[in-house]
This record gives C-alpha cells, sequence and structure tokens, in this order.
C-alpha cells in the first residue's frame, strides 16, 4: 500500500504523538512547529526535508494550527493547491487578515448590526462615544485600543463601539461545539484568563457560528460574541485558528477529529467539502 505523507505544522510535539497514536503504518508525518518551505508543482504539494538538504517530499495531506506573522502566502499556497487540509485552506485565507476578514464575516452572520468605522493609513479619528480600534493581522487579543475623544492611527484601522457585556466564544469541532466564557481583569477579554470557562450554549449564537463556519468551509473555527447588558448580541470576530490547547475536553476531541479526518480518503474529503 502506497504511504500517505501527512505534514503537521503549528502543532505542539505532544499533540502530534498523540494524533500519530494507532494511525497505522500507511502514514507518515511530517512536523514543523515553524512554516516550512513549501512549493505547489503543477498541483503536486511539496514540503522540505527536515533532513535531507534540498530534498522536497511529496504530500498528500495538511494540518495547520498556528498564527504566524508571515503565514498568509502559506495558507494562499495551499488554497492554490485545494488538497485535503485541516481547516480549509481557503476560509483560512479568506479570514487571516483581520479587517477583510471581519467584513466577510458581517456579511453572513445575523449579529452584524454594530455600525463601525473604518480608517486607511495615519488618520484621525474624534468620537463623543466609548470606542475600540483594531488593526493588524492578530487574532491573539493583541493590536487594540479603547478610546473616547480623538484618536490616530498608525495603521489602517477598524473602529466598533464598546459594548457592556459578556464576551463569549462559541467553539466547533466537527460536529461538537461548545461556548467559553471570556474573562479578563480589565476590558480586553480572553481564553487564557483564570475564570474562562465552558458555560451553557446560546441556541442563537451556535446557529449563527454554523452557519459562518459552513460558508467559510471550515471544520474548526471559534466566533466571539459580545451580549450586551440590553441582551443584543453582536459579533466580534471569527478566528480562523482557534486554540485547542487552553481547554482539555476541546483538546481531546480536537485531537480524536483530526485522527478521525487523517484517516478518511482523498476521494472522501472532496466528497465532505463539495
Amino acid at each position: 500500500m502506497e504511504k500517505k505523507r501527512i505534514l503537521i505544522v503549528g502543532l505542539e510535539i505532544h499533540e502530534v504523538n498523540a494524533i500519530k497514536e494507532n494511525l497505522g503504518f500507511e502514514y507518515l508525518i511530517v512536523h514543523y512547529d515553524m512554516l516550512p518551505n513549501i512549493k505547489l508543482i503543477e498541483g503536486e504539494l511539496f514540503v522540505e526535508s527536515s533532513t535531507i538538504p534540498d530534498k522536497y517530499l511529496l504530500v498528500d495531506k495538511v494540518i495547520f494550527h498556528g498564527i504566524f506573522e508571515t503565514d498568509f502566502d502559506f495558507i494562499t499556497l495551499l488554497a492554490l493547491w485545494n488538497g485535503p487540509c485541516l481547516p480549509n485552506a481557503t476560509g483560512m485565507m479568506d479570514l487571516r487578515n483581520r479587517i477583510p476578514g471581519l467584513v466577510r464575516a458581517l456579511n453572513i452572520s445575523k449579529f452584524s448590526g454594530t455600525k463601525r468605522g473604518m480608517l486607511i493609513n495615519e488618520q484621525e479619528y474624534f468620537t463623543d462615544k466609548e470606542v475600540v480600534a483594531k488593526w493588524g493581522i492578530w487574532h491573539c487579543g493583541e493590536d487594540k485600543n479603547k478610546f473616547t475623544g480623538e484618536w490616530k492611527s498608525n495603521e489602517t484601522s477598524v473602529i466598533e463601539e464598546f459594548i457592556e457585556g459578556e464576551a463569549v466564544r462559541i467553539m466547533l469541532v466537527g460536529d461538537k461545539y461548545w461556548q467559553i466564557k471570556l474573562t479578563g481583569t480589565n476590558w480586553l477579554k480572553s481564553i487564557h484568563n483564570e475564570g474562562s470557562w465552558e458555560m451553557d450554549v446560546d441556541a442563537d449564537l451556535l446557529q449563527d457560528s454554523k452557519n459562518l463556519a459552513k460558508h467559510f468551509n471550515l471544520q474548526t473555527v471559534g466566533v466571539d460574541y459580545m451580549i450586551g447588558l440590553d441582551g443584543r448580541k453582536h459579533l466580534l470576530e471569527v478566528n480562523h485558528i482557534p486554540n485547542v490547547t487552553v481547554f482539555p475536553f476541546i483538546n481531546q476531541a480536537y485531537i480524536e477529529f483530526t485522527k478521525n479526518w487523517i484517516q478518511q480518503s482523498v476521494n472522501q474529503f472532496k466528497q465532505l467539502t463539495d
């Protein structure tokens, strides 16, 4: 039987070992914790060998997990390849850059009513309301500023109303889902703060997240919302690479989903994503 080579990028070695467990000898795992050199030749994907200089290896499937400063071209190449990739490469490409990704998601979400502003490059903005500016390419709670009055951008930024209320994330891994309460010591909320944990799932937010996942063809996704003090719900961000390591129940589900996904044939994969 011809062996299938699986390229895994970004996962920790203990997660890779858990994925490899009981996979069988028909699979070869190539693991990089950072971005390797890859190339696309006549529709076939190749990755550099970690042991033999200047040698490239044919890749059958890709598992990508991580956010890297220079990963957009890497993801775009995977999308052009259009082979089996977890998560779907075109979905990752569409959401990777914060502001264009937000615009695409707002066109799908039911909870897109927040009126936003936008500045291009260096411009001044004045408001008598409390607002939040967001810029850059990161999806990790960085590159944000809350202000009232006058503010000047250093780069292209989106401006949105600051909403008092509860920050939550709907997390999807295959057909499993959770709602996570996001906490923090100040206005910035994250899954990494003490007290962030699973909570009851809001059916409307879950359906909205499923609609977004379906639209972007993403098998795993994390969707952040604010539930205002008035009960209104607002889409904040769609995370194309949501963290799967913080919560053990999500990590276990992700490992099992990934192992099952690897064992699908290329034909099965195409049927699932067509």
